[in-house]
Formats: structure tokens, C-alpha cells, sequence
């Protein structure tokens, strides 16, 4: 970047970097700037950055290392919210090293221009600068500002890509296969002295450059054409193509080095010149604060719980609706896994709702571990063994399950119908449908949501604003928008909100206590009675107790939802009642007791019709069977064109045999208008349970994590404890051996593995033990694992040296022919 501050400044003269060689307490590395933190600030970095714990890093030195590498800081980065990221940016494009004041400059433009207006960066940029030494990304003294070799490179221009912020190479790098005479000749056009090499050359250059005086001057003299090719170029991309004949302000641009050349047809505008041009900002736009989400809209807090409890109550019957519907013959497993195109459109029609919301509650069922492939050869999805125990719960408490399962979900329901990599459609229950971000960005969603006051809800566009600012890599920021517009309708409609403002079970449910407590006085008392009425339906006028709701649900089919859900009985779902075990009898009084209004008597008509047909045939297996003590039925089932495919012959005058499989015959019997029972081996009529089949038992989909999780206290303290350990041993000084020469890098040198006979290592420990000394071994585990201890001997014998550890700061024992060597320790090392 040449050896001037990089400013845009008219009125005074670039400000030379200091030369690193003067650079008093400035730490040399970064393995030297972490040795010199506190335990807490070590402790930070790894809680900032808990990749780094795997594994737990011998020294210092190690965890530097690992800080530079290019998968964590690329992670790090990731997650910088988009000021530090710009700050990141602009070190990767000032000088190396930079000052605090260019780097401010950088961020917050020249006073003395029109750009250089305070918006906030300056009072920002402490921040912004705290959190990336915290992570290690950046380093060395306010004075010499380093950003890590490997974040410089991923942010830096290069002449084969422009850097996020849109400038280019520097003069130095755009010139380095220019011919030297080439370059003269730029010298010359812009008035400078010939120089005897093309180093000093291109120096010269950059000076010129990043002189606001002497640059004013040059363009000035500049045709007003070859302004506005500048002002194209300068926000960037910095390349534009030109032809093989350049039109005169492109020429003259070019021939003063204004414009260099990238490739045959493309010039690019050097970086010194774009910052002159910006007035010294590396960014257009400078975001040091992020978007405020204010209430875009305000509401009664009561109002907002109700509508929220509305919708909790609605997701907790479209779930149990879901699940049951699944009990019996539920859909096939997916060779590849997953849920078939045509099975999702089965569901969404069963649940009277589109694709989308479908894939969204068999996801969220899912989830909270309702059900599940149920393992067989021929493997369907059916409820689970908790799904039984969830209906035990009070709605409240049911609606907490689902809620905190939503919450911790990495499977993303969105993505349902898009294409993976490989280009094969994602599907509801399949693989790759993980994504780690969605539990952080739903919680991150509801945080936003919980600072605003009571009933405040956000504007949507506003809070994806935010969370751009708050992760703006591209691809990162692309993602979380989705999952977080995903999150505010899903939220929407499981009753964490209400008309878009987080809801009270909805703040607890955040903030980790119980929601059920809150909810549960929202929700409205079950009945335990309906309203009959002529034309064959009965009203729910609230959620029903769960043994009418049960029985209800086998007797008639759900019509119409909401505030009371309206139920159709049918010759079939009167028969469907009757195969599960009831007696018209009982089915009267059911209807009997729980009615407010009396039973009408078309409906006392169907069910007695219904009860005397059903069962009078009988259909068992032989292949199958059917039989009926009335001959003139069967003679009129064998007459009907309908019964072909059923494959029908007279075994007896009360018998007919069939081709087709009992529950093919069952389902084309009553196609046909018959009410047929199904028959076991011993002749008794088979009744059809509503929990007939189920899973085993099944854990709970585990979330994919986001990274390696963040470490807890006791964690951090031993991690730091062990690093502390490691670099004591690593970097202790030893005492010189006799007659060995200083300059040699003989066993006194810090980190060299010591070496010594069996002989001179019993010996040093013995005279160690005697003394109360300190010494430095290196030690060889079970496992081959070598390391470097500092131990205080107590006590020799039996092939074995019992001494304090000071590295692990207990006692401990070493197996003696495990020692590869020992070296005493300098006076002033303990």
C-alpha cells in the first residue's frame, strides 16, 4: 500500500507509517499478544470462538496457530456483525500496519471534505475494534493495527478480485508486470522525475498518489469526460473494458497511471485513487449502528394473547388431526427417506390447508417426537408411544411441547420442494432439510421481538434489516433473512404471536420458564356437550373433553373448524363407529347425553339403518371370504357388474369365496353399499381400534448444531488452565550444560525438547528431589503422546519420580523410563 497514510485529505500532508523497528512494547506476533492476556481475556477469544477448544491447544503458540487458519477465521468472520466487518475491510485495504487514525479516517471519511461527516463510526469504531481483538482477528498496539494474514488475504483485493468494498489493487500490485518502460513514461506524463529503477518508480507513484495537494493539481488539468469515467469506477467494481482504440479521457487517464492496465482489454483504477476520490472512505455506505426495530404496529397486550391462544389451540388440533390420521395405514417411508410429493398433497388436503403449512406441521410433529418411521420391511409413518401420552396432557401443557420443540428445530420445513445441490427435490422428512442457523435465528427473532413493549409488532422488512446488519455475509446474511421470515409465520401460526407481537407464553417460553401456566387460563374450559340438529350435523361449541372428542371424531366427519367446529354424520362414519366396537344402543346414548338438543330423528334413523345392515355380511380369510345366512343378498351381490374384480364364487348357498385380499373385499363391499364385518378364524366380529398401530419407542430428532456449542465456565477454566500449562513448559528457560556455548541452541533453548541418558535423567531428578528444585522433562504417555512438564520432585524410587506438577499445578507420579530427558530450570523461572 506504498508507505503514506492512505487519506483522502486536502489540507495537510500524508502521514508516514511509523517503521515497525520502532515499535517499543508492540507484540511481535499474535501467539505473543494472547500470552500477554489475562486468563478472562484468553477465556473470551475461546468463548467467542469455540472451534479453537477442538482439541484444547497445547501453548499459546498452538492456539495462535489454529486462530490463523483459514476454516475458523472464515467462520469468525461469519458471525461479525456489519460494522466490525467493515472495519475488518479496511484494515485489509490500509497500510500494514495501520494506524487507529487512518483506520478511523477509512471508516468515517476526512473532516475536511464533504464526505468526511461524523456518522457515528468514530464513536463506534472501540466497539467494532474490541470485538475483533477479541477474537484474535486483529492484533498489536493502537499504533500498528494487524489484521491476521489469513483475514487479510480473504478480504483484500487482489488484481484478480476486488475487495468487498469495492476498491482495487494498489499501484504497487497493478504494476508488478508492467515493463519498466512503460512505467517511466507514466512518471514522466505526470510530471515526475525519471529514476533510475522501476521500484522507486512505482513508489514515486504512490506518493503522488496519495498526496491530496499534488492530486487536486493533476486532475484539475484533467478533461471534464475523464471525470465521469472516474466516477463509474470508483464506488467499484474498479475494471471497465476498453477497446484496443480508447477514446482521449481514457487515454489521458491512462497515460498518467489514473487507469492501469488489468488485461489486454480491461484497466482498473488503482486504490490510492479511489480513496482520493471517496475522500478517504473504503465504504459508500458506513453502517456503525444497527437498524432500530421499532413497534410498527401497537396492540392491547390482552388482545394479542387472545389471538395467540386462538391459534395455540388451533395448531393442537390440526396436529392431533394430523397424527391420527396416520394410524392406521399411514404413508410410505421413501426409499431415498421422506415423504412422497403425492403423500404431502394427501395431507394438505386432509388437513384443508396448502403444501407448505402441511410440510410445516408433519415437520413440527415430527419434532416433538408424534411420530415416526415405525421400522418395519415395508416401513410407513405412524404415530409414536408418546403420542399417546402427549393427548394425556392438558392443552396447555400440549402446546408447550410443541412450542419448545419449534423452538430447538434445525430442520427447516421451508425448503420443503427446492432443490438440494445435486439437484434432487428436498422432502418433507427426508434428509438435508438440517440447517444449524434455525434455532439461533427463531431465537434471535423472538429476542427482537421481546424488546419491543407490550403488544409492539415490527415491521417485517425493518427486522430482516436488522438481521442483515447483525450477520451480513453474503450467504450467511441470505440465509437468516429466510429462516427469520420463515420464523415470524411460523410463530404466527403454533400461537407463539399474536397479530405479529410475541404473546406472554410466547415471552416465557424465550426466557426458558414454563408457558403452560400463562396459556392455560387463555384457553377455553373443554365441554362435554354438542348441539344436534336436523340435517344430520352437530356444533362443538368449543373444544370437546377428550373422551366425547374421541368418540365424536369415529362417529362423524369434521365439516368446518374454528371457534366451533361443526361434525357430519354419514352412513359411513356411522359405520366406522360400528366397526370400532359400538352398539347402536350405545351410540344413542352417547348422543343422548352429550346433547343439549334432542336427538333428531333422522339421525336415530341412520344409525338404526346402519346397525341392522352392518354385520349381517361376513367377510374372513380363505384368500377371503364372505358369508350371510340371507342367500337372496348374496345372489344379488353376485349379480351386481360391480362385484367383478372381486373375483366372487358360490362356495355354499350362505358362502362366497374371493380372489381378492379381506380388506379388498371390505373396501369394495361397502363401495358397492354394503355394511360388511370383518371376521376373525373363529368367526368373531374384528373391531377396528383407534390405536392399533404404533411405533416403538422413538427419541426425539436431535438438532444439528450450529459449530461446536459454546463452552461452558468450568470448561473455559480448564481449557485456559491447560494453555497456561502447556506455555509454561514450552517457554521455560533452562540452565545452559556445562561447557555447552550459548549460541549453540543447545537443550537451553525455550521449547527444545531436552535429551538425556537414563543415567543423567535419574541423576538430575535425585539431586532435584534433595534440593526442592524444579525441573523440565519431557514426558512420552501411554499413548505416545508427547509433552513438556515443569516438576518439583518429592520422591524417587521404584522406577518412578513423585513430584508437584507445576504445569497441571497438582501432584503427580511419571514413569521414569518415560522421561526422554530433563533439564534444571533457571533460578528465576519459578
Amino acid at each position: 500500500m506504498g508507505t503514506g497514510r492512505l487519506t483522502g485529505r486536502r489540507d495537510q500532508e500524508a502521514t508516514p507509517v511509523p517503521d515497525p523497528s520502532t515499535a517499543g512494547s508492540a507484540p511481535r506476533s499474535l501467539a505473543e499478544e494472547l500470552r500477554a492476556r489475562d486468563d478472562e481475556g484468553l477465556a473470551a477469544l475461546l468463548r467467542a470462538r469455540p472451534d479453537l477448544l477442538s482439541p484444547v491447544p497445547g501453548d499459546v503458540s498452538q492456539l495462535a496457530t489454529r486462530a490463523g487458519t483459514r476454516a475458523s477465521v472464515v467462520r469468525a468472520l461469519d458471525r461479525l456483525d456489519r460494522f466490525a466487518l467493515q472495519s475488518a475491510e479496511a484494515l485489509a485495504v490500509g497500510p500494514e500496519p495501520c494506524p487507529y487514525a487512518v483506520l478511523e479516517s477509512l471508516l468515517s471519511g476526512d473532516t475536511g471534505t464533504t464526505s468526511g461527516t461524523d456518522n457515528g463510526a468514530r464513536a463506534e469504531l472501540p466497539r467494532a475494534l474490541a470485538t475483533l481483538r477479541e477474537q484474535a482477528l486483529v492484533w498489536s498496539d493502537d499504533e500498528r493495527l494487524r489484521l491476521v494474514r489469513t483475514a487479510r488475504e480473504l478480504l483484500a483485493p487482489s488484481p484478480s478480485r476486488p475487495s468487498p468494498t469495492g476498491l482495487g489493487p494498489t499501484v504497487a500490485e497493478a504494476t508488478a508486470g508492467m515493463s519498466p518502460t512503460r512505467i517511466q513514461e507514466i512518471v514522466a506524463a505526470v510530471g515526475l522525475p525519471a529514476t533510475h529503477d522501476p521500484v522507486s518508480a512505482v513508489s514515486a507513484l504512490t506518493a503522488l498518489f496519495t498526496d491530496p495537494v499534488r492530486m487536486s493539481a493533476l486532475l484539475d488539468e484533467a478533461p471534464a469526460e475523464a471525470h465521469q469515467v472516474l466516477g463509474r469506477l470508483v464506488w467499484g467494481p474498479p475494471y471497465g473494458e476498453v477497446t484496443p482504440n480508447p477514446t482521449p479521457p481514457v487515454r489521458w487517464l491512462r497515460d498518467r497511471g489514473l487507469l492501469l492496465p488489468a488485461s489486454a482489454r480491461t484497466v482498473l483504477l488503482p486504490r490510492e485513487v479511489a480513496l482520493y476520490l471517496r475522500g478517504g472512505l473504503a465504504h459508500r455506505v458506513t453502517e456503525p449502528l444497527p437498524p432500530a426495530v421499532p413497534a410498527h404496529r401497537e396492540h392491547r397486550p390482552q388482545l394479542v394473547d387472545a389471538n395467540a391462544a386462538g391459534q395455540a389451540l388451533a395448531a393442537l388440533s390440526t396436529v392431533e388431526e394430523l397424527v391420527k390420521s396416520w394410524e392406521h395405514t399411514g404413508p410410505a417411508v421413501l426409499r431415498a427417506g421422506g415423504l412422497s410429493v403425492r403423500d404431502l398433497k394427501r395431507a394438505a388436503a386432509g388437513l384443508d390447508t396448502d403444501e407448505p403449512s402441511a410440510a410445516f406441521w408433519i415437520e413440527l410433529s415430527y419434532a416433538a417426537g408424534l411420530l415416526a418411521g415405525d421400522g418395519e420391511a415395508d416401513e410407513r409413518y405412524a404415530p409414536t408411544p408418546a403420542f399417546d401420552k402427549w393427548l394425556e396432557l392438558p392443552p396447555a401443557d400440549r402446546w408447550s411441547v410443541l412450542a419448545a420443540a419449534w423452538l430447538t428445530a434445525t430442520r427447516t420445513a421451508g425448503l420443503v420442494g427446492e432443490q438440494d445441490a445435486k439437484g434432487r427435490t428436498l422432502s418433507v422428512l427426508g434428509a438435508d432439510l438440517d440447517r444449524s442457523a434455525a434455532a439461533e435465528v427463531r431465537r434471535r427473532v423472538l429476542t427482537l421481538l421481546a424488546d419491543l413493549p407490550e403488544g409492539g409488532s415490527p415491521d417485517p422488512s425493518v427486522l430482516l434489516a436488522r438481521l442483515s446488519w447483525e450477520r451480513p455475509v453474503r450467504g450467511t446474511s441470505e440465509l437468516r433473512s429466510r429462516l427469520a421470515r420463515w420464523t415470524l409465520t411460523e410463530a404466527e401460526v403454533l400461537g407463539v404471536t399474536g397479530r405479529g407481537a410475541l404473546a406472554a407464553p410466547g415471552r416465557a417460553l424465550l426466557e426458558g420458564r414454563d408457558p403452560a401456566p400463562l396459556l392455560a387460563p387463555l384457553l377455553p374450559e373443554p365441554v362435554d356437550h354438542v348441539l344436534l340438529q336436523a340435517d344430520l350435523t352437530a356444533v362443538a361449541p368449543g373444544p370437546l373433553r377428550r373422551a366425547v372428542a374421541e368418540v365424536l371424531a369415529v362417529l362423524a366427519e369434521v365439516e368446518s373448524k374454528g371457534g366451533a367446529t361443526v361434525y357430519r354424520f354419514t352412513p359411513g362414519s356411522v359405520r366406522r363407529a360400528l366397526d370400532a366396537g359400538h352398539t347402536a344402543v350405545d351410540l344413542q346414548s352417547f348422543l343422548t347425553e352429550h346433547s343439549r338438543t334432542p336427538v333428531p330423528q333422522p339421525l336415530s334413523y341412520l344409525i338404526d339403518d346402519v346397525a341392522r345392515r352392518h354385520g349381517h355380511l361376513r367377510v374372513g380369510s380363505a384368500s377371503s371370504y364372505v358369508r350371510c345366512d340371507d342367500d337372496g343378498m348374496l345372489n344379488e351381490i353376485m349379480a351386481d357388474k360391480r362385484s367383478a374384480s372381486l373375483g366372487l364364487r358360490r362356495l355354499a348357498p350362505t358362502v362366497l369365496a374371493a380372489q381378492a385380499e379381506p380388506t379388498v373385499l371390505l373396501d369394495g363391499l361397502r363401495a358397492m353399499g354394503y355394511a360388511p364385518a370383518a371376521e376373525s378364524r373363529t368367526g368373531d366380529v374384528l373391531i377396528a381400534r383407534a390405536n392399533a398401530h404404533r411405533t416403538a419407542d422413538r427419541a426425539v430428532p436431535v438438532p444439528v448444531p450450529d459449530g461446536p456449542p459454546v463452552p461452558d465456565t468450568t470448561l473455559l477454566r480448564a481449557a485456559v488452565r491447560a494453555i497456561r500449562a502447556g506455555d509454561m513448559a514450552a517457554t521455560a528457560i533452562r540452565k545452559e550444560p556445562a561447557g555447552a556455548s550459548s549460541g549453540a541452541g543447545g537443550p537451553g533453548a525455550a521449547g527444545e525438547l531436552p535429551r538425556t541418558s537414563a543415567a543423567e535423567t535419574l541423576a538430575t531428578v535425585q539431586a532435584a528431589a534433595l534440593t526442592g528444585s524444579a525441573v523440565w522433562i519431557g514426558y512420552v504417555n501411554a499413548d505416545g503422546a508427547a509433552s513438556q512438564r515443569v516438576i518439583a520432585p518429592v520422591r524417587v524410587e521404584g522406577g518412578f519420580v513423585t513430584g508437584y506438577d507445576h504445569t497441571a499445578d497438582e501432584v503427580r507420579t511419571y514413569a521414569l523410563h518415560r522421561i526422554t530427558g530433563v533439564a534444571e530450570l533457571a533460578e528465576d523461572q519459578l
